[in-house]
């Protein structure tokens, strides 16, 4: 034993594996397990692709068949240049940034005051902050539009401004929460010995609790990010104007006119880099994930 898990007991024990039945059973039900897996999570976007480079016509009469007409690379560029892919991936990619660095500052300094700072409000307002995660959005669909068209105090309008996706976006309860949870999780003896030397809130912020927090950091980036990319009602009732929306609003608008051979490959370019982008921090925002504590032990 002494740390070798290797005898520990699956759901299958040693004795059944060596039955014939199990044994040879066992690697087929998990390539039928993997296939069906892969073709529902990959399957569609490679269905995509194939009607993204296909005809109207094929798309039509033979969804699953193999370009019968031969490959039409050309929609790429066209759906770029005609649909006007490039300034809605543009606006969508500005509405991302923005919204992410927005709710970093947001959550990462909310999380800072309640799990590190422990005002004797604190409790309250995590309370309340945990209480909005229970109350449906639809709900607060119409107060936060009435808000964003007559901001309280200012009394300007928001609408058709960027600050309008923004905002709303920085203000998630669950970043906040999920935020305050992995501060909660470094050793209180770090803070203490930082302000023993004389650390004030501001550098224990930036100095010690931003770099050990790095992982959750990263998921909550591209938890926006990706949420940011595929949302659709809130920018639609904030965004009327064609030229400020985002390319998930953008193409429902257009399709009246458009090809659904050009439709097809706009819809491709859109979700290719929200799926890039993940497959290239899969093992950051896994690990983000995963991981129990602030520090290893």
């Amino acid at each position: 034993m002494n740390g070798d898990t290797s005898w520990e007991r699956g759901i299958i024990s040693t004795a059944d594996r060596q039955r014939g039945a199990v044994r040879y059973g066992l690697p087929v039900i998990q390539v039928l397990i993997f296939i069906a897996v892969a073709v529902a999570g990959v399957g569609p976007l490679l269905w995509l692709l194939k009607s993204g480079v296909s005809t109207s016509q094929d798309i039509l009469s033979g969804p699953m068949q193999l370009w019968p007409s031969g490959i039409q690379l050309k929609n790429i560029p066209d759906a770029w240049n005609r649909v006007q892919v490039g300034a809605y991936l543009g606006n969508t990619a500005f509405i991302a940034i923005g919204s992410m660095v927005s709710t970093l500052f947001v959550c990462t300094t909310g999380a800072f005051v309640l799990s590190v700072l422990r005002p004797k409000w604190g409790p309250v307002v995590t309370g309340a902050v945990l209480a909005t995660l229970f109350l449906p959005g639809v709900i607060s669909l119409v107060p936060l539009y009435m808000t964003v068209l007559d901001m309280p105090l200012l009394h300007v309008s928001l609408q058709n401004t960027f600050w309008a996706v923004w905002l709303p976006q920085a203000a998630g309860a669950f970043n906040i929460l999920v935020m305050k949870r992995y501060f909660d999780s470094i050793p209180r003896e770090l803070i203490e010995a930082a302000r023993i030397d004389g650390a004030s809130n501001l550098r224990l912020f930036t100095a010690l609790i931003l770099p050990l927090s790095k992982p959750i950091v990263g998921v909550v980036a591209l938890l926006t990010v990706i949420g940011s990319w595929k949302d659709y009602l809130w920018p639609l009732l904030v965004l009327p104007d064609p030229r400020l929306q985002p390319i998930s609003v953008a193409l429902p608008r257009v399709q009246k006119t458009t090809e659904i051979s050009l439709q097809m490959s706009a819809l491709f370019l859109a979700v290719l880099i929200p799926v890039v982008l993940f497959l290239l921090f899969q093992k950051q925002f896994l690990r983000g994930v995963g991981m129990s504590g602030g520090i290893k032990e």
